[in-house]
């Protein structure tokens, strides 16, 4: 039975949820090589009858059952794709609509909305600055680095569509962060991509997102994995340039995001602490002061963040939108039996209950926790699987921060609660 709020009620225990809408699934106007959602479009084609786009009367269901649904002061929308902004702009004017008439009194709605930024007018411009949408725009870096894989359906570069969006996001004030996918060509160039995220595109928040699909990711759903492609940790097979690689040529390495993480860290520490929020550092800082990690890749459970498709199906997570984790259906099943179902609470524990030894062992789980489970595809030196084919860079960068994180945390006035060099250096920060 779904809880009908009246008025948001302080003293009760907090229900929230996360979930990552889909609106227009996997319908996207450009065509970026590295893309794990363009090939979901083989799940959800037209064979029900519906289009690529959530209907009117589903969007409203949906909206009025996670506003209901939930009990906090503040219930925050995940608008994603694909491209939502395919939908035009009078589509999310009619969600702020629906959202006004079902919000009860003392709560705040918010909204994040996460594009190429090819689309943006002036229009969008002034709809997103005026109801305060928080706008993730997907940039890679500079021209070169940023059309080698975000081309549109022509094989052509969208760079410069996506500053002209950028542009249309500062005129109108609108509240951005960057979202710069770290593949095999970002990867070997940190410094450039992150001044170039700073000075020019002026980002206030950059987030980083490591791109790792093993070959079978279109239609092999995480932990089905065959067991050739469970190979041991620093085979050279695990290398995206090897030719039997087992990840995809466009994939990151694990030695590349370890020193993509550590070099631009070092940028930050030296001339941006304090003015552009990099996620993976500042949830560092709150990790080695003893608390859980906010990131869901690097906290001890997971299965927080759902996914919605166009068509009401939900699904364990935004990465595992396949079959064998489809949770059901809106029409069929109310969100919050979902969201808190056994099963969802036994996939999010999945994750810290799987570790393998050499995890459980390491001086930074508490700061890792083994990644996101759906980059679990190596084995340990020892044999066994479960390990995270990013390991040894997550490691290289923990091992490199620790001592700055540490001293950062002093220089707060907390106690550093975890690491293992929190004695080890003085550093005079700007």
């Amino acid at each position: 039975m779904s809880i009908q709020l009246s008025s948001y009620q302080p003293n009760m225990p907090s229900k929230r949820m996360n979930i990552m809408t889909k609106p227009i699934g996997s319908a996207c106007n450009i065509d970026c090589t590295y893309c794990y959602y363009l090939s979901k479009e083989e799940l959800f084609g037209h064979e029900t009858g519906c289009g690529s786009r959530m209907s009117d009367e589903m969007l409203e269901t949906y909206i009025k059952s996670y506003i209901e649904q939930q009990n906090h002061h503040e219930i925050v929308f995940h608008w994603q794709g694909g491209e939502p902004t395919l939908l035009g702009v009078n589509y999310f004017r009619d969600v702020v609509r629906l959202q006004k008439k079902y919000c009860p009194k003392g709560v705040t709605i918010e909204n994040n909305l996460q594009t190429n930024g090819t689309l943006l007018t002036d229009e969008w411009g002034k709809f997103l600055s005026k109801n305060n949408f928080m706008v993730g725009l997907s940039i890679d870096g500079p021209e070169m680095i940023h059309n080698a894989y975000r081309t549109n359906r022509s094989g052509r570069g969208t760079f410069k569509q996506t500053m002209k969006g950028l542009d249309i996001l500062h005129k109108h004030n609108v509240n951005f962060a960057t979202l710069t996918c770290v593949n095999n060509l970002t990867g070997a160039n940190p410094l450039e991509v992150y001044q170039f995220l700073r000075d020019v595109v002026r980002s206030p928040q950059m987030q980083f997102i490591p791109i790792v699909e093993p070959k079978s990711f279109r239609d092999t759903a995480p932990q089905r994995w065959k067991d050739e492609e469970i190979i041991f940790q620093g085979m050279p097979e695990t290398e995206p340039s090897h030719p039997n690689s087992i990840v995809e040529a466009w994939c990151v390495s694990p030695s590349q995001w370890g020193n993509f993480l550590c070099t631009i860290f070092d940028e930050w520490l030296e001339n941006d602490i304090g003015k552009i929020n990099v996620p993976y550092f500042e949830a560092s800082v709150e990790t080695w002061m003893g608390r859980v990690n906010p990131l869901c890749t690097l906290a001890p459970m997971c299965g927080k963040g759902l996914a919605i498709e166009h068509n009401g199906d939900v699904f364990a997570c935004d990465h595992y939108v396949y079959p064998e984790y489809k949770l059901g259906n809106i029409n069929d099943a109310e969100l919050e039996d979902m969201q808190f179902s056994q099963g969802q609470e036994s996939f999010g524990k999945a994750k810290e209950a799987s570790l393998p030894t050499q995890c459980r062992q390491c001086d930074y789980q508490f700061a890792c926790f083994g990644e996101c489970p759906k980059n679990r595809f190596t084995k340990t030196l020892s044999g066994e699987s479960g390990l995270n084919y990013l390991c040894a860079g997550w490691k290289q960068f923990f091992t490199h921060i620790d001592p700055y994180i540490s001293m950062i945390v002093s220089t707060m006035g907390y106690p550093v609660h975890k690491g293992i060099n929190s004695h080890a250096m003085k550093y005079q920060f700007k």
